[in-house]
């Protein structure tokens, strides 16, 4: 017997701004997994490396914790950067200029930006179409827009501990996957949903491996999706308990979990 649930709602505006986002917690322990990827990416770095230097205004929408908002901040320091986001919690602790928002209805005039930065956010846009016309509303002619996402195939691992968990602790042969956010805006689709709207769209794919030899990280990763338990058909807490118990299992029989990794950073133009 297989358990599989509901398709989980992952762009509810009242879970993402009061509960998955309402501060920095959940999306930082889903950064800090990376601390132990190989080859070790410079994310910021990689955008920096992509700004034109004429860049005068950067939006960065979807901005969370601000990872990628302070580095542009001091590096370009010419450039007026915004952080938005649909959470005023994740925001408060950052530096002026910020402001909450919704993708699908910005709050600024057509043209007002170089470049946008939509980075590992567009899979929670409900209205993904419209979210992409104010993005390119808001640029200017020739402006970039930056896009990150997963691939379908990312962290498969991770998949299969919590699928297992999620069987024993449901008494079924297959327990359902874990939450998987970037699936709506999934690293292999992302190109053919950008096209209507921006032109010479480019892929710097960031293939890695995560290897870890104690199980706090991984649980700390699944920890992180508390905000959809309740969608996500199984009891949560148990099968988090039951995924540290296999975990610890595999540490003790090979030494480390490793875990595939394959994300993106997408580059794409207004045209003139």
């Amino acid at each position: 017997m297989t358990s599989q649930p509901e398709e989980v709602d992952t762009t509810s505006r009242t879970k993402l701004a009061g509960s998955a986002y309402k501060d920095e917690a959940d999306l930082a322990a889903r950064q800090s997994l990376y601390a132990w990827q190989q080859p070790s990416y410079d994310l910021p770095g990689i955008v920096l490396e992509h700004l034109p230097a004429s860049t005068t205004s950067v939006l960065d929408l979807g901005c969370g914790n601000g990872k990628f908002l302070h580095r542009i901040r001091l590096e370009r320091t010419h450039a007026l950067t915004i952080g938005a986001d649909i959470s005023p919690g994740i925001l408060t602790p950052l530096p002026p200029p910020t402001v909450a928002v919704d993708a699908a209805a910005l709050p600024f005039a057509s043209g007002r930006f170089d470049v946008v930065l939509a980075l590992h956010m567009l899979y929670h846009v409900a209205e993904l179409p419209a979210a992409l016309d104010e993005i390119r509303r808001v640029l200017v002619p020739d402006g970039l827009v930056f896009v990150s996402t997963n691939a379908r195939t990312d962290k498969a691992e991770l998949d299969d501990l919590w699928s297992a968990a999620a069987a024993d602790v449901l008494g079924v042969t297959k327990g359902p996957r874990r939450v998987a956010l970037s699936e709506r805006f999934a690293l292999e689709d992302a190109p053919r949903l950008l096209e209507p709207y921006f032109e010479q769209i480019t892929t710097v794919d960031l293939p890695g491996v995560i290897t870890v030899r104690e199980p706090g990280p991984v649980l700390a990763h699944l920890r992180s999706y508390r905000a959809w338990a309740d969608e996500g058909g199984v009891p949560f807490d148990a099968t988090i308990d039951r995924a540290h118990e296999l975990l610890v299992r595999h540490l003790d029989r090979r030494g480390e979990f490793t875990i595939s990794c394959r994300g993106g950073i997408i580059v794409a133009r207004k045209s003139l």
